[in-house]
């Protein structure tokens, strides 16, 4: 049986983009930055093949830990400011706990996909197939597996994972 002849990863790495400069789509970026981390989130919204940095990966937790802490605090606000008491004696938050349950209903939708897709490349530069992100469904020691997954360095064997375009 013949197997199909792929250039080495490493060169086309050299040749794909200046070093020092942004790697391109397909590659991970080590030593990404806030900003960077973000882009490349959204750009690669729903792609579940490649890999990301660990950088990659936690600033984009960063950012979704302060974004959901922050529609917390609208909810929380939102729901005191205007809050009555029923008749049987419960408290009724006000009109802003809707409006902030709402936007916190589309920004998880919004981010759900990407989310999911950024947590299978992860796993794809630890060198562990994508679909090990279905044990999330196990009731929280999934999600403590997942996370301490996160946190393992790049193994360079996660190469098999990079499909570069071209």
């Amino acid at each position: 049986m013949s197997y199909p002849q792929y250039p080495n990863q490493q060169q086309q790495q050299a040749t794909s983009y200046q070093p020092g400069g942004e790697p391109p789509l397909w590659a991970p970026y080590y030593g990404a930055t806030l900003p960077i981390a973000a882009k490349r989130f959204f750009k690669k919204y729903a792609t579940f093949s490649g890999r990301a940095s660990r950088s990659e990966y936690w600033w984009w937790a960063l950012i979704g830990f302060a974004v959901s802490v922050v529609l917390n605090i609208i909810m929380q606000v939102g729901g005191t400011a205007g809050a009555t008491v029923a008749a049987n004696g419960s408290s009724v938050p006000g009109p802003g706990f809707l409006v902030g349950s709402i936007i916190a209903f589309v920004w998880g939708l919004a981010v759900l996909v990407p989310s999911l897709a950024l947590l299978v490349r992860r796993l794809h530069d630890v060198n562990i197939s994508g679909w090990l992100v279905l044990i999330i469904l196990v009731p929280f020691l999934g999600a403590l597996a997942l996370i301490v997954i996160a946190i393992l360095p790049s193994n360079p064997a996660g190469q098999r994972f990079d499909q570069p375009a071209g």
